[in-house]
């Protein structure tokens, strides 16, 4: 499985706080960099299989047609970049939104993807919504 990260009004840089807590839990940093997902829609783009959006924000906006009409889904996650308070209640934000695309990608990860048709995967991808109806907008 392959991965990207992007977004649709990128701020030009990663957040200070997602780079702690990515390295908290042993991930590499090097190279990250915030990113628009118009990146990734030209025809020279990865090809998905599926995109999530997880920004409540990015859920009302019309997306961009991705080469080879991937799966879509939404699984609500509060962006931590808009938490208020001292840095370390910030960082618990960030941490608990981590734990939980964690546990989602995690499920993920177990399903049978190859042996799907197109509109299993949707219902799959769907139900690891928190509320089980994380289709497409």
């Amino acid at each position: 499985m392959r991965a990207w990260s992007a977004g649709s009004h990128p701020k030009g840089e990663v957040h200070p706080i997602t780079l702690e807590v990515l390295r908290r839990y042993g991930h590499d940093t090097s190279g990250l960099r915030s990113k628009s997902w118009n990146e990734f829609t030209g025809p020279d783009g990865p090809r998905f299989d599926v995109i999530v959006m997880v920004c409540d924000h990015a859920a009302g906006e019309a997306c961009p047609v991705w080469p080879g009409h991937p799966v879509e889904a939404h699984w609500s996650i509060e962006d931590p970049a808009a938490a208020q308070g001292e840095r370390w209640e910030r960082r618990g934000d960030f941490e608990r939104v981590y734990r939980e695309l964690e546990r989602r990608i995690k499920a993920f990860a177990r399903l049978p993807l190859a042996s799907r048709d197109r509109e299993s995967l949707q219902s799959c991808v769907d139900r690891l919504a928190p509320d089980g109806s994380g289709g497409a907008e």
